[in-house]
């Protein structure tokens, strides 16, 4: 008998009536939230304004989760798709099943145009966010904890997870519990990307490409070690290939980047009430310089009937004398 072990949720739903309450959705939640407030924090430390990181969230949360399902979908695609599977099974988010590289790609999509949108660049926005996306990542793991799933390999250890649950082939027994050493790499993974920022002033990227090697680094054994279903390459899990391969990836925009733009950009980022005052007093002084020179024309013209009328009452004069 187990002396020690952490136990699993006898189930991952509470229904509040006739609405569901899911741990993984709270978690993703939770996290979201927690990625958008430190976000915001070291936004503004870098000159933005308050609120940006919110607004552009807004675009990339949910490109991110459509994304991470995409990615799942697509690399697990006989869970959905084969015989005896319901396809409708794929729109089920909350019973877990998000992949973090397809939530990465498309969420940073999403963020562009909200990038865009509020006229920043990309990579600085990226900057700000990456710790924050780090941790949202450590809580969302606790997802899979509710859900019992992603559990590494048999073990005795103290810490190991209890599995209770017996469906979808799961065996009851105790686990390396992965999902605490992925949430706990993440948390290592944030400290590492704000220290590096603080020492070495991170920018035009670095800081988010620093974070997504690092993780990287660490999803790649913490993948080696689970034993749920996936497809093999050469031996190795594909979650595997691809953390090897965005492992390379960062690490090249990590090292060219530095070469190329030295230093953290500065944030310059205007309020867009500053910006419609600056057009109104714009449209106001061309208004002002077309005002004006039509004034000026209007003077001119009357000055030139003025003279001419002088013209005229002196020549009237001259002829009258000459009769006289």
């Amino acid at each position: 008998m187990e002396l020690a072990y952490i136990p699993s949720p006898s189930r991952g739903v509470i229904h509040l009536g006739p609405i569901p309450l899911r741990g993984y959705a709270f978690c993703i939640i939770i996290g979201v939230f927690v990625a958008v407030w430190l976000g915001n924090k070291r936004w503004i430390a870098r000159g933005g304004r308050v609120g940006t990181v919110a607004d552009i969230a807004v675009w990339a949360v949910p490109f991110g989760l459509v994304g991470g399902r995409l990615y799942h979908v697509i690399t697990d695609y006989e869970l959905y798709f084969s015989e005896g599977r319901d396809w409708v099974d794929a729109f089920k988010v909350w019973q877990g099943g998000l992949g973090i590289w397809g939530a990465i790609a498309l969420g940073a999509v999403g963020a562009w145009i909200g990038c865009r949108r509020r006229g920043i660049p990309l990579p600085a926005w990226a900057d700000a966010l990456a710790p924050g996306i780090a941790l949202a990542q450590a809580i969302g793991r606790w997802g899979n904890w509710f859900n019992q799933e992603l559990y590494g390999k048999p073990t005795d250890l103290p810490w190991a997870l209890h599995i209770t649950s017996s469906t979808d082939g799961r065996v009851p027994g105790y686990y390396h519990p992965t999902f605490l050493y992925e949430s706990l790499w993440c948390v290592g993974v944030a400290l590492l990307v704000i220290w590096a920022d603080r020492r070495f002033t991170l920018g035009h990227g670095r800081a988010f490409a620093l974070y997504v090697a690092a993780y990287c680094t660490g999803r790649g054994w913490i993948e080696y070690m689970r034993i749920d279903d996936a497809h093999h390459i050469l031996g190795l899990r594909l979650n595997v290939w691809t953390a090897i391969i965005v492992f390379l990836l960062a690490v090249t925009y990590f090292v060219l980047s530095a070469k190329k733009r030295p230093g953290r950009e500065t944030v310059v980022e205007p309020a867009a009430e500053d910006s419609e005052d600056a057009a109104e007093e714009g449209a106001k002084a061309d208004g002002g310089e077309r005002t004006e020179s039509k004034a000026d024309a209007d003077s001119e013209s009357g000055s030139a009937e003025l003279t001419d009328e002088a013209e005229t009452e002196t020549a009237a004069e001259t002829e009258s004398a000459k009769k006289t």
